[in-house]
């Protein structure tokens, strides 16, 4: 009777390692995989897409592109828009600020 009560014990507490685990990589941001030779379109429906770039029209694609500056945050609003705040979105522990209590 010990033993399965033991063995009953040691698998709850493995279950709930892995998934207490699990939640915590799950809450961590992960970084954008953005790759030089892809171009990346937020479209007129909304959509978002990628494009394959070459080069042969890279000048003509930097002319009117400017530098997203660092610490923007991109988001999707509840009507669906994109938008980017330039600004603080970090606390003061690293903790995203507008996450849910």
């Amino acid at each position: 009777m010990t033993s399965v009560s033991t063995k009953t014990v040691l698998v709850a507490a493995v279950v709930t390692g892995l998934a207490t685990s699990a939640f915590a990589q799950a809450a961590a941001p992960a970084p954008w995989e953005l790759k030089s030779d892809m171009g990346y379109a937020y479209g007129k429906d909304g959509k978002t897409l990628s494009y394959k770039m070459g080069t042969n029209n890279a000048g003509l694609l930097l002319k009117g592109a400017k530098k997203v500056p660092k610490g923007t945050l991109f988001f999707i609003g509840q009507n669906g828009q994109l938008y980017m705040r330039s600004g603080p979105y970090l606390e003061s522990d690293g903790k995203f600020m507008f996450g849910s209590d």
